[in-house]
């Protein structure tokens, strides 16, 4: 298993620049700009295939940006939510797979260090194999008997007492990223009289791990979310990092402000997937130079009426996540940014489908795929109902509406 001395000691970490000023810069805005072009170019073979975008990652732990939001001290950037959202956003125009699994790594690493409930040394173990070898971490909670925990239940997967730590049995589904993961953090319960319920943290190549490869899905489909069985995978005990009884906070759940990272970052991935289904339309119709008309479909009314409709969803989308990346929205209101942007992505794509027909439904072009991962949206927790009614709740109960972070 890779220790803190292991990491300290590989020197293949990217040179990261200084933080704050480059970050902003135009140097990095063209970097983003590269990799959005780059990535977009084998998308559909990585789409096609259903093959997990290694090279991707690669690319991204060449410029650091696997340690994005690992704090500052410890050889990240400490990125801020609105450029996280920037980078996501420029990643999930190109290839959104790559991003989704990407988004979970920033989550992780966005809130680790203050996760209190973890021994310090996993927390700066975790962090530096991010920045020196870009391991990449995912939280496995769902489970074929209980679903999203979000829902309620607790776990089948079961954590035993053995000698000096513990021993993981149990069954995960829909494990995103798991063809690169280093870090699985795992929900599971102890087997004790008194049961807890919590996160034990496995190494990948801890054996008694096995990867299912069930992962056919209509969208997003490079982002290996397969099935994960554990069987008797040894855990040290120090390594049960965040185990309490049932009932009993814990640290690990997502906070306001976690909820508020979620809502924008998980929304970036579809907003820009919606915005490379724009770009692919608007140059299709200039392509596209019917016999009759003698002139491209991007002179005709219709069509520009169609993409202004498009641009004003678009730009609905872009002053709402900028908004609440900047702390100009309520928090009790970041699972609403989900719906209400997600929801503006379908349909911003489902206009261009409309307005193409069959080239737009065809697999030769990328709308096609575009439109069958913008439905992915949906299925992220929270989702549209959870989140409606959550927010009807709160209007209907006469508690005034808090202020901005």
């Amino acid at each position: 298993m890779t220790n803190l001395t292991d990491i300290q000691s590989n020197n293949a970490a990217p040179l990261i620049p200084e933080p704050v000023s480059y970050l902003d810069s135009s140097e990095f805005a063209a970097l983003l700009s590269q990799l959005t072009k780059d990535f977009a170019e084998t998308a559909a073979d990585f789409d096609r295939n259903s093959e997990f975008p290694h090279a991707n990652f690669t690319r991204l732990h060449q410029h650091g940006l696997l340690a994005l939001t690992v704090p500052t001290e410890l050889g990240g950037y400490g990125a801020t939510l609105s450029q996280t959202r920037r980078v996501v956003s420029a990643v999930a125009k190109g290839e959104p797979s790559t991003a989704l699994v990407l988004v979970m790594q920033y989550l992780q690493h966005s809130r680790l260090q203050q996760n209190q409930a973890w021994p310090l040394s996993l927390r700066e173990q975790v962090a530096l194999d991010a920045v020196k070898n870009g391991a990449l971490t995912n939280a496995l909670r769902v489970e074929p008997e209980l679903g999203t925990p979000a829902r309620g239940g607790l776990p089948k997967t079961v954590a035993k007492r053995h000698a000096d730590g513990w021993l993981i049995n149990g069954h995960k589904i829909y494990s995103t990223g798991i063809a690169g993961l280093t870090w699985l953090t795992v929900w599971a319960h102890s087997d004790e009289a008194e049961p807890k319920v919590g996160s034990w943290l496995v190494h990948r190549d801890t054996p008694g791990i096995k990867v299912v490869e069930t992962w056919d899905h209509l969208g997003m489909r490079a982002t290996s979310s397969h099935d994960v069985i554990f069987e008797d995978v040894f855990v040290p005990e120090q390594y049960a990092v965040d185990v309490r009884p049932v009932g009993h906070d814990r640290t690990s759940e997502l906070d306001t402000k976690g909820v508020l990272w979620l809502s924008v970052l998980l929304s970036s991935i579809y907003d820009a997937v919606a915005q490379a289904a724009r770009d692919w339309l608007v140059q299709w119709l200039h392509g596209r130079v019917p016999a009759n008309l003698g002139a491209s479909l991007a002179t005709l009314p219709r069509f520009q009426e169609i993409v202004g409709r498009i641009d004003a969803l678009l730009l609905n989308n872009k002053i709402l996540l900028d908004s609440a990346a900047g702390g100009h929205v309520p928090l009790e209101s970041a699972a609403q940014i989900k719906y209400i942007v997600t929801s503006n992505a379908i349909k911003a794509v489902e206009e261009a489908i409309a307005a193409t027909g069959n080239p737009g439904l065809s697999r030769h072009h990328a709308l096609e795929r575009h439109y069958r991962d913008v439905l992915c949206s949906r299925i992220h927790t929270p989702q549209n109902d959870a989140i409606l009614l959550a927010a009807g709740r709160a209007a209907l109960s006469g508690k005034p509406r808090g202020a901005a972070v």
